[in-house]
């Protein structure tokens, strides 16, 4: 299963590659179903919060009825910013499962851990899955920028 869900938060991240945005995709899953589905729209919306996990976490609330997530499980293709990863714990979610690490602002390990911050009084459980996919969506896309 979490071979599925990984894929179809990739095919998420294409979405945002398809209409030019950074190649990030994520979904939320509880009791094996899918309940939030998000990828980049930072450029298209214009808004700097519009970020692949913050939709899916709007998402999966509404889909559910509530704010608290617990239960669930995230994939996403690209390990979470600061931002992400405090929505993240603020929504309770139980597990993180993530395609590839971000050397540039990770936030559950890469750079900084507040998955794992005792002050934060959480303890997300983080699964690195090095999907060679996601890590290719995004090279490609920084790549042909340059």
């Amino acid at each position: 299963m979490v071979e599925y869900f990984m894929k179809e938060a990739v095919l998420e991240a294409r979405k945002a590659l398809n209409i030019n945005e950074v190649p990030i995709g994520a979904v939320i899953v509880k009791e094996n179903k899918i309940i939030g589905r998000g990828h980049n729209l930072v450029e298209k919306s214009k808004n700097p919060l519009a970020h692949a996990e913050i939709i899916a976490i709007r998402e999966a609330c509404k889909s559910i009825n509530n704010w608290r997530l617990n239960g669930c499980h995230m994939y996403v293709t690209l390990e979470p910013c600061p931002m992400c990863a405090g929505a993240i714990i603020r929504s309770r979610m139980d597990k993180v499962y993530i395609g590839t690490f971000d050397p540039n602002s990770g936030a559950c390990g890469t750079i900084i851990n507040l998955t794992q911050n005792k002050y934060l009084n959480t303890n997300i459980n983080i699964n690195w899955l090095y999907d060679e996919e996601s890590s290719t969506l995004l090279k490609k896309f920084f790549y042909s920028r340059r």
